[in-house]
């Protein structure tokens, strides 16, 4: 909660459920993690919110962007980003959408597939290319690794043959997870890497850049490094692996540029228990669940902070849900979450460090409930 964020609450009250950033927080984040890895280009995650005034913010402070789509293309270059600062980095794309960024100008494309890489050929002819490889996901609280990414051997055999379908074999990425807590992911992706890269060196390939994906972590519940210490350990692990020929460094972050600058508004539905009894759950329902845009409460791998109206007094284990007559739209129940006794029908409560994939989990309507407001301030 940013005084900004605190002071517009309170002096608007935004009809509920909403979502409201400080875009100036955005650009703070941006600046910490320039600090802490200097030599790294920062493409930011766009799929984490892709909101025009965070867009416009980022590119007047130089960033460069990951896009997972063609639309997230057009939406970096309404902002202001030129075709060259954009990197199509969704590893499964339609043949329609390479052909269209191709010719908006975008020529760096991910891949992990022969079929993907013959696509390229053919469609994006002489772009620069690099593959993902699948890393170990250990440490992160959203994994990435069963959707994307292939194995060294195979990389090493699909940038051989990018070479020979007219192709610019560029470099490597690696995605160790979202919210990843443990520095220690990245050391051992750089380490495996390394070893491709001097592989490819003997067989007539020198590759440029490594991408080491997103995956900072940010403040839910629980303490997480800081981004200084992931900084460090990446810093150590490239200068032990590639000495001083280090290749040009991409980084990937969404959450960690955007997750603390938001907060959700949401007013509380109902509190009841059901059953009747003390014993019972006692359930908070608010008007913004798992289809309003929290999706990632799925599995409750990401655990958002509560702030209410009756803080400091007396709280009790709560399973909190959603407002939809879905059986599945239940954020919290494993987990539960500590809310005052005092909660009523009618409380607006905030759900801190919500800035990123909220707004574009959102689904259209879902059981008629509208999507949630965005006010960017």
């Amino acid at each position: 909660m940013t005084p900004k964020i605190v002071r517009y609450l309170a002096e608007q009250q935004p009809a509920t459920p909403c979502l409201v950033v400080d875009v100036d927080h955005v650009e703070a984040r941006y600046h910490a993690l320039r600090d802490a890895l200097p030599l790294a280009q920062i493409y930011y995650a766009v799929k984490a919110n892709p909101a025009a005034p965070i867009l416009e913010r980022l590119v007047r402070l130089g960033s460069s962007f990951d896009a997972a789509s063609i639309g997230e293309i057009h939406q970096c270059l309404t902002a202001g980003a030129q075709p060259s600062q954009i990197s199509f980095g969704n590893t499964v794309k339609k043949v329609s959408s390479i052909r269209e960024a191709f010719g908006l100008g975008v020529d760096l494309f991910v891949f992990d597939s022969e079929e993907e890489l013959a696509k390229l050929a053919e469609h994006a002819p002489g772009s620069r290319v690099f593959c993902r490889l699948a890393v170990e996901n250990e440490g992160a609280d959203w994994p990435l690794s069963r959707k994307f990414g292939t194995t060294v051997n195979h990389a090493r055999d699909l940038l051989l043959k990018s070479v020979e379908l007219g192709l610019e074999p560029y470099g490597l990425s690696f995605h160790v997870g979202s919210q990843q807590t443990s520095t220690a992911a990245y050391e051992a992706a750089i380490a495996k890497v390394a070893m491709l890269f001097t592989d490819l060196s003997a067989a007539g390939i020198d590759l440029k850049m490594v991408n080491l994906g997103g995956g900072f972590p940010v403040r839910y519940r629980d303490d997480i490094p800081e981004i200084e210490q992931f900084g460090l350990a990446i810093g150590r692990a490239m200068t032990e692996h590639f000495g001083n020929a280090l290749p040009q460094m991409l980084i990937e972050p969404g959450r960690f540029m955007v997750a603390e600058a938001g907060v959700v508004s949401t007013e509380v539905v109902l509190v009841s228990r059901r059953g009747g009894k003390e014993s019972d759950p006692r359930w908070v329902y608010l008007d913004i669940g798992r289809f309003g845009g929290l999706a990632e409460t799925e599995g409750e791998a990401i655990r958002y902070r509560f702030r209410t109206p009756h803080d400091g007094l007396p709280t009790g284990e709560t399973v909190v849900a959603g407002p939809s007559c879905d059986g599945v739209d239940i954020m919290y129940e494993k987990n539960r979450v500590q809310l005052p006794h005092a909660l009523n029908s009618g409380d607006r409560i905030e759900l801190l460090t919500t800035g990123a994939y909220v707004t574009t989990y959102c689904s259209t309507g879902f059981n008629g409930f509208a999507p949630l407001s965005e006010h960017y301030i």
